[in-house]
């Protein structure tokens, strides 16, 4: 590889928003290792909204390539954006066709992507996208045509908010009702597939034996599009809940999460930031699996599943079981993830191989 020129550095990343977060190593590793003098960063609206006061990145373009930026006319006019900036290097984990073109068409000197994309052609150097890694090591391993182990990288993932944003949430959960001091449990009941999410009946149940079992109190979070599934939550429980869903900003929600205890999530973008918040994490898994490599990157935390052969029925789950029995979903307890947030709570979390495995439950 010929000489790299660090000056003006892109990084690409338009997928979900919680790989988004499962990119900011790479981010920090680019920044620790190389003398880069500008690092910008191309990622959907969400992620702008997320990454905003990130310190590591300097500009954040926004490719909103479902709406304003969809279709070829959309994807020519981004092409031109990252052209006139003049990047010097561009790095992807991204493994669309349309995200290698679109560094092409901006004709960027040195592209690096995976040899796995779609695209892959377009690139001057490729990296191997191991799938039996987490995603993070997959993420870093962009960085191996540059000769960077991805053992040595710092994997640590880190999200941490702007002073004035915690004091503005800290005062909010304060208006919401959340009493200082308390042992805050965390729920995160939503997920964009349906097949993604933990039964209502199990969620109500589990917050009944949370108050039995412990002196807590328990958020409900969400976006605005979760609002019709926390509602139903809230008034399941009886009310014994705090209901947070759409009462905060992407912006915010770091901050929000990093004021539980423990957080029970299923596999979506907020259990990537709880991690992130290095808030004690149970994962829930229903009809994805762990071994996806999208598991929370964190010896604190705690994955349960249900072991069976029809897991996982799609890459990222479907709007219905395709065996229409749901067996991922409802054999999963309430006492077993009770069990884990114990176990979270009394630190006793027997992780895996290094520090940012966690513990498997097998429910």
């Amino acid at each position: 590889m010929r000489a790299v020129n660090w000056d003006n550095v892109l990084v690409l990343q338009t997928s979900f928003l919680g790989d988004m977060v499962l990119t900011l190593p790479l981010i920090a590793e680019i920044r620790r290792r190389f003398p880069v003098k500008k690092l910008s960063l191309m990622c959907t609206p969400l992620g702008e909204e997320l990454l905003q006061d990130h310190p590591a990145i300097d500009e954040i373009i926004v490719d909103d390539k479902k709406k304003q930026h969809r279709g070829w006319r959309g994807l020519q006019d981004q092409a031109a954006v990252l052209q006139q900036k003049q990047f010097t290097i561009a790095l992807t984990p991204h493994k669309s066709a349309r995200t290698a073109y679109l560094l092409y068409q901006a004709k960027i000197p040195q592209r690096i992507g995976f040899r796995q994309s779609k695209g892959w052609f377009l690139f001057h150097h490729r990296a191997e996208r191991d799938p039996s890694r987490h995603d993070v090591e997959r993420n870093l391993s962009v960085l191996e045509p540059l000769g960077v182990r991805v053992e040595d990288c710092a994997r640590e993932i880190e999200l941490v908010p702007r002073p004035e944003i915690d004091n503005q949430v800290t005062q909010k959960l304060r208006d919401l009702g959340v009493v200082d001091g308390t042992l805050a449990i965390g729920i995160n009941s939503g997920s964009v597939w349906p097949t993604k999410r933990w039964w209502m009946e199990g969620f109500t149940e589990f917050i009944g034996l949370a108050h039995a079992n412990l002196d807590c109190q328990v958020l409900l979070f969400g976006g605005p599009e979760d609002g019709d599934i926390v509602e139903r939550l809230f008034h399941s429980c009886g009310g014994a809940a705090v209901n947070l869903a759409g009462k905060f900003s992407l912006r915010e929600l770091p901050a929000a999460i990093g004021r539980c205890r423990v957080f029970v999530t299923n596999d979506s973008g907020p259990m990537h930031i709880a991690v992130a918040r290095k808030v004690p994490t149970v994962a829930i898994f229903c009809a994805t699996t762990p071994d996806q490599g999208f598991y929370p990157y964190s010896a604190n935390a705690i994955v349960i599943e249900k072991q069976l052969a029809c897991r996982p029925c799609t890459s990222h789950g479907g709007r219905r079981c395709p065996l229409a029995h749901e067996n991922c979903i409802r054999q999963i307890r309430p006492q077993t993830v009770l069990t884990a947030v114990e176990k979270l709570l009394a630190g006793k979390v027997r992780g895996g191989r290094d520090l940012f495995a966690p513990e498997f439950i097998a429910a």
